[in-house]
């Protein structure tokens, strides 16, 4: 039998739970350019780690902190003023805090008020926002003429 921890409904969640919040560089398309842009997402206890090992990321600073203190913005040298939430930044904030309540471990990998910059920061692969994909003819998987018959 295998046992689950507890989930806590979103909205009680108290205000004091950790979370790590990130600062990452993102890029939007606009009339065929590409914009660089600084936004602020919440980074769940399973990435943290995978980002703490090395793994290249779009990550640039990370701040150990709580839900009351992210909701507010009040993020010390993290949210600088071009910087902006990232979409649905409240129910992320409220779904990386109970991921490091199922892995209290994870709290002392970022202690809280901390900055964390020795980071495998990397723009290689951008993450753009907005990118939409193109749907065309060579896009179909070409089959034998005998795929959908009887033989």
């Amino acid at each position: 039998m295998v046992q689950t921890a507890p989930q806590t409904p979103a909205d009680t969640l108290p205000g004091d739970s950790y979370l790590v919040v990130g600062l990452a560089t993102c890029y939007l398309r606009h009339e065929g350019e590409t914009v660089e842009l600084q936004v602020l997402e919440p980074i769940p206890s399973a990435y943290l780690q995978s980002v703490l090992q090395g793994v290249p990321t779009s990550y640039s600073v990370i701040c150990g902190t709580t839900i009351a203190q992210a909701l507010a913005l009040e993020l010390p040298e993290i949210a600088t003023d071009p910087a902006q939430p990232c979409a649905d930044f409240e129910e992320r904030v409220q779904a990386a805090a109970r991921t490091y309540q199922s892995r209290p471990e994870a709290v002392d990998l970022v202690p809280r008020g901390t900055l964390h910059r020795e980071l495998n920061y990397s723009t290689e692969k951008k993450r753009v926002l907005n990118s939409q994909r193109k749907i065309s003819k060579n896009d179909n998987v070409k089959q034998h003429k005998y795929t959908h018959e009887v033989l």
